[in-house]
């Protein structure tokens, strides 16, 4: 981490001197939350909830992020390594389902470490790697028998929408190959008798609004590289937040049309998609964002 090179935007940033990179952290771990989360996809979260850290600071930055207080460094608590692992053993004392690590990946080394520590230690959860899809494959392969469950994004295929909304024009690339990466390692889904997942990729796809036609290529695109070897995600929810710049993204002050979705999720029962997550009524109205006031960290 004294030349950083992560996440594919590849900073080179001496992170483990004090300076901070794109993400905007340094080497030391930060996070925000670390508690059981119920708003995860039913085979994640369960009756019981996810056990559930949110890690400071985003290696994308989303324009629309629905959690651009934590993506944007502004809140987060500094923690070391021991404490983390503590913090995996506690929320398996809790009950959790899993360990959900959320927006891991400029903290790889660190979470390693604290993973093998934990399991030493006599944690034996099943291990979520949820982030952006935004993934160098060299990175995917550190956490190689560590995590079970990748639950990871693909927000785009259309590389304008990507450079607009992400500043990542190489986005559809790099989580094609992350994507494809992670279902090597964790293969096909496996649950168990109530129906949880302990091993498997789980990809997830947020409509924004008028990217109709780009969800479609996505899913697309999973269902002929993937068919049954992973499940989709596909989301309603998109909430425009205050944080968005209305002025340079008006297209994006607005909720997604019912109509829309529901042409995305009846384009894939066309295709013969068969495992996927979908989302009724009108969630946009729950915004699905936890307070990040420091709990369990």
């Amino acid at each position: 981490m004294s030349g950083c090179t992560l996440c594919p935007r590849m900073c080179g940033a001496d992170r483990e001197n004090g300076k901070t990179g794109f993400c905007g952290e340094t080497g030391e771990i930060r996070a925000a939350r670390a508690a059981l989360h119920m708003w995860e996809e039913p085979c994640i979260s369960g009756k019981e909830g996810s056990g559930t850290v949110f890690f400071t600071g985003c290696t994308l930055r989303c324009v629309f992020c629905q959690n651009h207080e934590i993506a944007g460094s502004k809140v987060g608590k500094v923690i070391s390594e021991e404490r983390l692992a503590e913090i995996f053993l506690e929320l398996q004392g809790k009950g959790a389902n899993n360990i959900n690590l959320v927006t891991p990946t400029h903290f790889v080394p660190q979470i390693i470490r604290a993973l093998q520590s934990a399991k030493k230690q006599g944690m034996y959860l099943p291990v979520v790697y949820n982030t952006g899809g935004y993934e160098r494959v060299e990175t995917l392969k550190m956490l190689d028998g560590l995590v079970d469950i990748y639950l990871p994004d693909f927000k785009y295929l259309n590389t304008d929408h990507a450079k607009k909304y992400s500043m990542a024009e190489d986005y559809p690339e790099v989580a094609k190959a992350a994507i494809a990466e992670m279902v090597r390692q964790a293969g096909k889904p496996v649950f168990d008798e109530r129906g949880m997942m302990k091993r498997g990729v789980i990809v997830r796809h947020l409509l924004l609004p008028g990217c109709l036609a780009d969800g479609k290529r996505v899913v697309k695109y999973l269902h002929e590289t993937y068919g049954n070897r992973i499940y989709m995600s596909l989301m309603s929810q998109y909430t425009p937040l205050e944080s968005l710049d209305t002025v340079k993204y008006p297209e994006l002050n607005r909720k997604v049309p019912e109509y829309a979705y529901e042409k995305l999720v009846d384009y894939a029962i066309s295709l013969g998609v068969m495992q996927a997550f979908i989302q009724e009524g009108d969630t946009a109205k729950e915004s699905f964002i936890p307070p990040f006031t420091l709990e369990g960290v």
